[in-house]
């Protein structure tokens, strides 16, 4: 089973950037996709962006587009989320994961997860 590990959360104000990483605790990472969702308070799980194992393509909700970029490092055994231009609405606990099948958007079709890191916009 693999451990997913996020970091790079925090509080910033909004327009600001931060930038996430994730990285599998103990082993690299199989040869999938991997995505990246968020969860506001009372909210369901909404898909982020995801990446294929190449880094080829790349796939973005509509609410980040423009603003958030996710990229790999295979060499390096991370995948990271670049988010600027932060919105209030951007706050939420933000999760990698690791892609099994079928589309990306939906988290059903992830199989691992990490535990989450906090992303609070102030305005």
């Amino acid at each position: 089973q693999v451990q997913l590990v996020e970091s790079g959360g925090g509080l910033v104000q909004a327009g600001g950037s931060l930038r996430l990483s994730c990285a599998p605790s103990g082993r690299t990472f199989s040869s999938g996709a991997m995505g990246w969702f968020r969860q506001a308070p009372g909210k369901e799980r909404d898909f982020v962006a995801a990446i294929t194992w190449s880094g080829g393509s790349t796939y973005s909700a509509d609410s980040v587009k423009g603003r958030f970029t996710i990229s790999r490092d295979n060499a390096k055994n991370t995948v990271s989320l670049q988010m600027n231009s932060l919105k209030p609405e951007d706050t939420a606990v933000y999760y990698c994961a690791a892609h099994r099948y079928g589309t990306y958007n939906y988290p059903n079709n992830y199989a691992y997860w990490g535990q989450g890191t906090q992303v609070t916009v102030s305005s």
